[in-house]
């Protein structure tokens, strides 16, 4: 298997994994708190890769480009957390899907080398289907939630854009990198969780600590690992359309797991959403062949 077609495979996984995690989130936010769960989230993290970071202390470029994308990957969920408490599901998951749209456009000004017109037609297409996936009682007028989920899409398309920008053909560490991304958000949500942490955390039973390794080992840990690691091989526009495959998986697990009914309109979105990545990602793929990527400097 080539390295873009793995690539896509995982990154596929990560969709999934994230996909699958919502009514984990959820339950554990009802008990815990948004920054609880976030701090026990990247704690448990850190302490899985602080080994790693041990045995490979980074250069000064490798530290401060980790500690960047662990900002930016910390807004993400910030914004993203409080923005769905905020506003309606129709509405979160049609704003952050403009990502899809946002990475290339993003990654296209940073190279000043654009990808074809059709690739944005297919992603689009992605994004139109994440449009009636997600269609319930309709879009709701906006508020300080839709801002917060437009920020979030608009971060999370620079955190993506950034991770291939800075560390493609460069000889660093993708499990380094990560474990410094999730170091810092554990530092971040820590102090932001303040006095409230412990207390939660002793009260979290059984099950929901099965949660938190979830989040942390699956959603986290795996996913991190996977796009950092795709991102540097192939390019931002094709892991943020890849990903964007997310909500899919989200509904096909809550009708199987569920017991959640798929309508005809979510049908509907679902063959748009896999249309249209399938088109994008050939897209994407001619236009490396043409002009191909700075090559990669092998790294474990």
């Amino acid at each position: 298997m080539s390295t873009t077609r793995m690539g896509d495979v995982l990154l596929l996984a990560v969709a999934v994994v994230w996909g699958s995690s919502y009514l984990t989130a959820k339950t554990l936010v009802v008990a815990g708190g948004v920054l609880v769960v976030l701090a026990l989230r990247f704690l448990v993290s850190a302490a899985a890769m602080l080994p790693l970071l041990l045995r490979h202390r980074p250069s000064r470029p490798e530290a401060g480009i980790g500690i960047l994308l662990g900002v930016t990957q910390a807004s993400v969920l910030v914004l993203e957390t409080y923005g769905v408490s905020l506003t309606s599901a129709t509405n979160a998951g049609v704003l952050i899907s403009l990502t899809i749209l946002l990475t290339p456009i993003l990654e296209g000004l940073l190279a000043r080398r654009w990808l074809p017109t059709r690739f944005f037609l297919a992603a689009g297409v992605a994004f139109a289907g994440v449009a009636l996936l997600v269609a319930g009682p309709g879009l709701r007028a906006p508020s300080l939630g839709d801002a917060l989920m437009l920020a979030a899409a608009v971060v999370r398309a620079t955190h993506v854009t950034l991770s291939a920008r800075l560390t493609r053909g460069r000889a660093f560490r993708t499990t380094t990198l990560t474990t410094l991304q999730t170091l810092v958000g554990a530092v971040l949500f820590t102090a932001a969780a303040g006095s409230s942490l412990l207390p939660a955390a002793a009260a979290l039973h059984t099950g929901q600590w099965l949660g938190v390794l979830y989040l942390a080992l699956g959603c986290s840990v795996f996913a991190f690992v996977v796009q950092l690691w795709a991102v540097r091989r192939t390019s931002a526009a094709r892991a943020s359309l890849l990903l964007g495959t997310e909500p899919v998986w989200a509904v096909l697990i809550g009708v199987l797991l569920a017991g959640e009914h798929l309508t005809l309109t979510a049908g509907a979105g679902i063959l748009l959403v896999l249309a249209g990545t399938y088109y994008g990602q050939r897209m994407e793929s001619h236009a490396r062949a043409v002009r191909p990527t700075v090559a990669v400097v092998p790294v474990p």
